[in-house]
């Protein structure tokens, strides 16, 4: 199958070849980061199993989704894509149960969203770092330095993810174009 060829360009980067092509935005303060990660849904039609309806339920997106985790080096490049889950499964409960940490070498540094603030310990056991911005709780506000680390780390995510997803969007398109026509 063609997903099995194309699988083998999504190589584990060594942390010194991730450093040698860093981009600019990364080079200052977040110059450690070996990759970034996020959950994405692609939201499904309603199964017709009551069973497999509960384990595709997102809450988040208040429909029957598939969720992936991604990853990706701090110049575009990803290196791991896991297997589908239901929609159902926590995002935590999707990293530990993957192979995504199997693949970091120890001192990784990962970049993530609030969301993952779970999986620091799953990184610990693992010698490596997760930076995230800082998480606030209900009613309080962020100092002026938190709120600028939370905007510097949320553009850095969005930049690296958004051409991945572009370039997703298109691969899929092309290859629907390589189809037999659907009407004769």
């Amino acid at each position: 199958m063609i997903s099995d060829v194309l699988k083998t360009l999504m190589v584990k980067t060594d942390k010194k070849k991730i450093k040698r092509s860093l981009p600019i935005a990364f080079s200052h303060h977040y110059n450690k980061v070996n990759c970034i990660i996020d959950i994405f849904e692609i939201e499904i039609e309603k199964p017709s199993k009551s069973v497999n309806q509960a384990l595709t339920w997102s809450e988040y997106k208040k429909g029957n989704t598939i969720k992936y985790l991604i990853s990706s080096t701090p110049n575009g490049l990803v290196n791991y894509i896991s297997s589908g889950y239901g929609g159902r499964i926590s995002d935590t409960l999707l990293v530990e149960n993957c192979e995504f940490l199997e693949q970091l070498e120890p001192e990784s540094w990962v970049l993530a969203d609030r969301g993952f603030k779970h999986i620091e310990q799953l990184l610990i056991q693992k010698k490596c770092h997760l930076l995230r911005p800082p998480s606030v709780n209900q009613g309080a506000k962020l100092s002026k330095k938190e709120a600028h680390q939370t905007k510097q780390i949320a553009s850095l995510r969005i930049f690296t993810l958004r051409g991945v997803l572009d370039e997703c969007v298109i691969i899929a398109c092309a290859l629907i174009n390589l189809q037999d026509p659907i009407v004769y």
